[in-house]
């Protein structure tokens, strides 16, 4: 017993642990999966990936394109995810054809997140949805895409709920589900994106929500890379899952968060290299719709990564422990074993 306790408390003592191998098994039919996010109706046993099904250019390099498909997944534990059948989503097709303008291309579903309503028991879906111009001279538009059902299998899309217009950087993408807060309204958070003089930055906004299945409204930038010096996250934020109160209290009003950060981007070469994306931590007043703390360093950094560890799922397994879910390199998911305990030493007093 006493072997155990110390055990445990070592265990403890750590932030995370990272699992061996991959969670996603694809039969061979892709090179390349990402992005997981899992169905708690089925205690996170089902879900959806997002996998590319070609692949140009490199991901350490601007201007590289993938092109995607959202695929249902199911496991019989949470180590190990089989991937099945392309998701089929209805009426996908006629809305992805209004948001298309002539000669512009859709590429693909991306980068899911799954909602269930507690007071109506539907599931909502949302997704990147990216259309690439016709020419240079046009800004790629990066919708979040939605759609609602009973459950994964009777999916219908609706228009997204944040468009991008194309008349600023506003666009939206790997939406934050936060609480509702005290008059009734979710401050979501987005990644959206802001060019400042050459160089483009992929920032935090908060998303306004009434109603999650209806239109949404764009809020105030919450966290700006170029506004703070803080290296790991210095070119590219994006928010992760909001993780749960009971597995973590960081105060009233307030949960922590994942947050995705990558470094500045560099030029080299008359090319623009990526950063290292990594893994951090954020605190969220949902209430007030304000970040009030960014880690002045990463948690997580794979071990086989070469440019990117990027979460998008987290799934509290027992009390103080549960399982964050990252992409490593846009190419496979890895699980880590997050603990409460070693994840408190490491935020502000």
């Amino acid at each position: 017993w006493k072997l155990m306790q110390k055990a445990k408390r070592k265990m403890q003592s750590k932030a995370y642990t990272q699992h061996q191998g991959k969670v996603t098994e694809t039969g061979g039919k892709f090179k390349h999966v990402m992005a997981i996010a899992l169905d708690p109706t089925s205690q996170y046993k089902k879900g959806i990936v997002r996998c590319i099904v070609s692949r140009e250019g490199d991901v350490e390099v601007s201007g590289y394109i993938d092109r995607s498909e959202l695929y249902l997944l199911e496991g019989d534990t949470l180590d190990s995810f089989k991937i099945t059948k392309r998701l089929n989503i209805k009426n996908e097709a006629e809305i992805i054809g209004k948001l298309t303008p002539k000669g512009w291309d859709f590429i693909g579903l991306e980068d899911p997140d799954i909602f269930v309503d507690d007071k109506t028991s539907l599931m909502h879906i949302y997704f990147t949805i990216p259309i690439k111009p016709s020419s240079s001279k046009e800004k790629i538009r990066i919708h979040l895409g939605h759609a609602v059902g009973k459950d994964l299998n009777s999916l219908e899309m609706t228009m997204p709920v944040l468009m991008d217009e194309g008349k600023s950087d506003e666009s939206a993408k790997e939406v934050s589900i936060a609480p509702l807060n005290s008059n009734g309204i979710r401050f979501n958070l987005i990644e959206s994106r802001d060019r400042r003089p050459d160089t483009t930055y992929s920032i935090v906004k908060v998303a306004i929500v009434e109603d999650m299945g209806k239109l949404w409204k764009f809020g105030e930038t919450v966290f700006h890379p170029a506004d703070h010096k803080i290296p790991w996250i210095g070119g590219h934020a994006s928010p992760g899952p909001l993780l749960a109160k009971k597995f973590i209290d960081v105060g009233q009003g307030k949960l922590l968060g994942i947050m995705n950060g990558r470094e500045a981007n560099k030029k080299i070469e008359g090319k623009t290299k990526y950063g290292m994306f990594s893994v951090g931590l954020f605190i969220y007043d949902y209430e007030k719709g304000k970040i009030d703390w960014v880690s002045p360093e990463p948690l997580i950094r794979d071990t086989e990564a070469q440019t990117i560890t990027f979460a998008s799922q987290f799934v509290e397994t027992i009390s103080g422990e549960g399982i964050l879910y990252a992409h490593v390199d846009d190419s496979f998911v890895r699980a880590y074993t997050l603990y409460a305990d070693g994840l408190k030493a490491l935020l502000p007093k």
